[in-house]
């Protein structure tokens, strides 16, 4: 009853909403385009969730790994040559500071761009793998002049940078450092081709 009343709720949004959803028509069978609504308005239904780098799975918004940046920071204190006070170089070669401090923990409950996919396509019974990578691997390549909602959209070098879902009109919903927002498509830095995991 309760997810009942949360489709007809994102439902309602959506129609109050003008813009963010709607597209020409098309020719997908019925029952693939209900999948795919319901895929767009999963992933609607998180506006405003929180960026969380690691975080989100099938089931909603988790607890992230921490931030890519305190990801980076730390990978570059770890990378860092350890001091050799004996010594008139001052490192000691091939050497990197030991025990250095890690990221702080994770506090933000949210998702990253994968983890929304995770989330949105689970809610039409479709198991996606965890990173933007994965994803492109698997998803069917689209032309970007073939794009339907419901397509991912996927940045950097095979997808491996972050993915967003088109949703039509020009928008697609992405995490941001502001979390999970619906914008403008951007196409800088954008793959190829789109993926297509509902046809």
């Amino acid at each position: 009853m309760r997810r009942i009343f949360a489709v007809v709720i994102s439902l309602a949004l959506l129609a109050v909403t003008p813009g963010l959803a709607t597209a020409d028509p098309y020719a997908r069978p019925a029952r693939n385009q209900q999948a795919i609504d319901l895929v767009i308005t999963r992933a609607l239904s998180q506006r405003g969730v929180p960026f969380s780098y690691g975080g989100g799975d099938a089931t909603g918004p988790t607890l992230g790994s921490g931030s890519s940046s305190d990801v980076q920071a730390t990978e570059q204190l770890a990378n860092t040559p350890a001091p050799n006070p004996g010594s008139i170089f001052g490192t000691i070669p091939g050497s990197t500071i030991l025990g250095a401090t890690p990221a702080p923990a994770p506090s933000v409950v949210g998702f990253d761009a994968s983890g929304l996919v995770v989330y949105a396509f689970a809610g039409a019974g479709i198991k996606m793998p965890r990173s933007s990578g994965e994803q492109y691997k698997v998803a069917q390549k689209v032309a970007p002049s073939a794009a339907l909602p419901g397509d991912l959209i996927f940045f950097g070098p095979d997808g491996t940078q972050s993915v967003a879902l088109f949703v039509g009109n020009g928008q697609m919903v992405e995490t941001s450092d502001a979390g999970v927002t619906v914008s403008p498509v951007r196409t800088n830095n954008m793959t190829p081709y789109l993926g297509r995991i509902i046809a």
